[in-house]
């Protein structure tokens, strides 16, 4: 018997895996498709500190710390890079909110400056366009690529000794009492654990209702486009003020750019390529606003296009808990598309509620129970990271 199983394949699950299997436990990481087939494949992989909320924040400083030795760690490349994050200003408006959100947040002790003109902006990215007005400038950000990244998690966990099962789905968390025992997969087979970790993104409240757990997400579609290569155009990752546009250029010379936030009033269970394939009208908004922010977009040759779904809480901040009410159950789910980014600090964090180690951030702030409490005011998602 497996000491825990993770129940999702995406960045949290297999980095869980990898610690807690490091860690000398058994673990067994069931996946539904394909490692990275969900969020961890759609992100931007953006790698961020800059615009966190003040609870994520030292999540994600921690994150940029294991990302930097992260190749050498997993012997594998992530394609992790440190190149800054530029928030952009579009507007006076936006102007204003990029002003404060560098004073809010260098007052936490983030590295990050204000760059006050085009003039400016352009000195760190010649690419951005003319109309830019002003920028936040995070040098500590970067970028990774997600599949790889989750595949080289994958790759070390089973190195030592994690089983990863891909192509199995959880049909429901098995329950004796107060405790939550294992799972139950579709196939009929029963695995028995001293903890479940439910880390399935979009799919998390199917698993937790049953439970009576209430995980409150709405999801939502976003638009992604992949360009062909392109001569080096851009080192920072780039984001604007109201997180509308983001998007970064590839190793491999590919931009990939995202926007177009909208409802996908689908049932999340039954989602298919077909379902996610986004309309036109989002395509030519992505172009049009991505190219007022990197005009090479407007010229760039399309190699993909694809949507994604976001589980977006209504915090925009995570559940990660294991004091849900029920013994052996551990929540990590609702990252609310910028979960990527701090997936190495997530996992090691799953490790320490698994195997009852004492974690080295306040988890406060992610508790479950806080949406039934409405402790915290409704907040957007930022895409980019």
């Amino acid at each position: 018997m497996p000491d825990v199983v993770i129940v999702g394949g995406g960045i949290s699950g297999v980095s869980a895996a990898y610690e807690i299997a490091r860690a000398g436990h058994a673990v067994t990481l069931l996946e539904a498709r394909g490692l990275a087939a969900m969020a961890s494949s759609w992100t931007l992989g953006g790698v961020r500190q800059s615009g966190r909320d003040p609870a994520e924040l030292p999540l994600a400083q921690a994150a940029v710390e294991r990302w930097a030795g992260l190749d050498a760690e997993l012997d594998a490349p992530t394609g992790y890079r440190r190149h800054g994050n530029l928030r952009l200003a579009r507007t006076e408006a936006e102007v204003t909110v990029i002003r404060e959100l560098v004073r809010q947040q260098g007052a936490l002790g983030l590295a990050i400056e204000y760059l006050p003109d085009n003039a400016a902006v352009r000195d760190k990215a010649p690419a951005i366009g003319p109309g830019i007005l002003a920028a936040s400038f995070c040098p500590g950000d970067g970028h990774a690529d997600p599949v790889p990244a989750v595949h080289a998690y994958a790759a070390a966990a089973r190195r030592h000794g994690a089983v990863i099962r891909e192509g199995i789905a959880v049909r429901r968390l098995a329950r004796s009492g107060n405790r939550v025992t294992g799972v139950e997969t579709q196939g009929g087979e029963t695995i028995a654990a001293g903890r479940v970790v439910v880390a399935t993104g979009i799919h998390a409240p199917e698993l937790l209702m049953p439970l009576g757990q209430s995980l409150p997400l709405t999801i939502r579609l976003v638009c992604v486009m992949q360009s062909v290569p392109l001569p080096p155009l851009l080192a920072p990752v780039f984001g604007v003020a109201n997180a509308d546009c983001a998007g970064r250029q590839e190793i491999d010379g590919c931009l990939r750019v995202t926007t177009g936030i909208g409802d996908w009033p689908h049932d999340p269970r039954g989602w298919t390529e077909a379902l996610l394939a986004p309309p036109s009208r989002d395509v030519a908004a992505l172009i049009a606003r991505t190219s007022l922010v990197l005009p090479a977009v407007a010229d760039a040759g399309i190699a993909r296009l694809w949507g994604g779904l976001i589980d977006l809480t209504p915090d925009a901040l995570p559940a990660i808990d294991a004091e849900t009410g029920l013994d052996g159950l551990v929540v990590a789910a609702g990252f609310s598309g910028h979960g990527f980014g701090i997936g190495p600090v997530t996992g090691e964090i799953l490790a320490d509620l698994c195997l009852g180690r004492r974690s080295r951030f306040d988890l406060s702030p992610f508790r479950l129970n806080r949406f039934a409490a409405g402790e915290r005011p409704a907040a957007e998602l930022t895409l980019h990271g």
